[in-house]
């Protein structure tokens, strides 16, 4: 294993390197991976898969490969003008967007990327995070990782095809964890771990640019005069430069700023989370939250951050040591019929 930790004294510059080892013989030790809760790039890991030799060759024998596979569904494509320069964001009044999504065919989108390779100053084309097996059916029989088993009662892994010209997702978090393949051209992630997101300035809930919250401040270019705590997480990210062939992991909530770097791109990401797949997105608890929580009195909301701290976020049997089995109720361990009565009592109290 190797690792680069280079310091700098630049303000508000992410410097320190992404842990890189070389890629295991096996299946990716997952547990391990988790356990560590770090970022980590596999060098070469993919290196040996159909998309990344066809984008040895040029952009084009990429685009041409992918084309094979087409089922000829409509895909999503993002297109933004040449003056966004490849970052989907907002526009100036952070009430919309600056790009335009709609269906088109994945042949013709790939087309239109392939017309303006050699174009200087081109629009922005981005299809992102398509089903692999959906719209591009075949294809992960040559492009495939060697995983373990799911875990018990856990959804089976999600694996996604993200494709385009240079572009640039803004700083977000995903709420399972990522396996990021990068198969053909170079891509920048910029990481910041899940505690940092006070300094990193996240934008409204809705809209968003790619339906997760966003962090205000461009990683590239940082406005500290606007955005003075970002210089904290700064220090606190981490850049993961990849070339094709490489395979990024980091953790479920991490945040992370994508750029794609060359006239095409071509990454395959895979989605996967230990828990069960009966439960439900914390995020709607967030949601309730604001509904219910934010704007009671401080002294209140301190009483209730102690009863999630018991209930939610201890040991799981604190709450439940003390009280017979029998009587334990929607504090006992969730299985999926438990999780459809809890939810069907949730969805009554909210429609009262």
């Amino acid at each position: 294993m190797t690792a680069a930790a280079a310091q700098t004294t630049d303000v508000g510059v992410v410097t320190r390197r992404t842990r890189v080892v070389e890629a295991p013989s096996g299946p990716l030790p997952l547990d391990d991976l988790l356990a560590a809760q770090e970022p980590v790039i596999f060098r070469g890991l993919a290196s040996g898969w159909a998309l990344a030799a066809a984008g040895r060759k040029g952009p084009k024998a990429a685009i041409d490969y992918l084309k094979q596979f087409d089922a000829g569904r409509p895909v999503v494509g993002y297109t933004g003008a040449p003056g966004i320069g490849g970052r989907y964001f907002y526009d100036d009044a952070m009430t919309g967007l600056n790009f335009e999504g709609r269906p088109v065919s994945l042949r013709r989108y790939l087309d239109a990327v392939a017309d303006h390779l050699d174009d200087p100053n081109p629009p922005s084309f981005y299809i992102g995070s398509t089903d692999l097996d959906g719209y591009l059916p075949g294809l992960r029989a040559e492009n495939s990782l060697s995983l373990p088993p799911p875990a018990p009662g856990a959804a089976p892994p999600l694996v996604s095809i993200w494709l385009g010209n240079r572009t640039t997702a803004a700083t977000h978090f995903d709420m399972s964890n990522n396996l990021a393949c990068s198969l053909v051209g170079r891509r920048r992630f910029t990481l910041f771990p899940p505690e940092q997101v006070q300094n990193l300035y996240p934008g409204p809930l809705e809209p968003t640019p790619g339906g997760q919250v966003v962090s205000l401040v461009d990683p590239s270019a940082p406005d500290l005069v606007r955005y003075p705590r970002y210089a904290l997480a700064a220090e606190a990210g981490q850049v993961a430069e990849l070339e094709p062939g490489d395979v990024l992991f980091y953790p479920a909530l991490w945040w992370h700023n994508v750029e794609a770097l060359e006239p095409f791109n071509a990454m395959i990401n895979v989605w996967w989370n230990r828990s069960p797949a009966f439960m439900d997105t914390p995020m709607t608890t967030l949601l309730h939250g604001l509904l219910s929580l934010r704007d009671r009195p401080d002294a209140e909301k301190q009483a209730w951050r102690a009863l999630f701290d018991y209930y939610l976020f201890g040991a799981p049997d604190r709450a439940t040591a003390h009280i017979p089995e029998a009587a334990r109720g929607d504090l006992a361990p969730l299985d999926a019929l438990a999780a459809r009565r809890l939810r069907a009592r949730i969805q009554q109290k909210l429609n009262r």
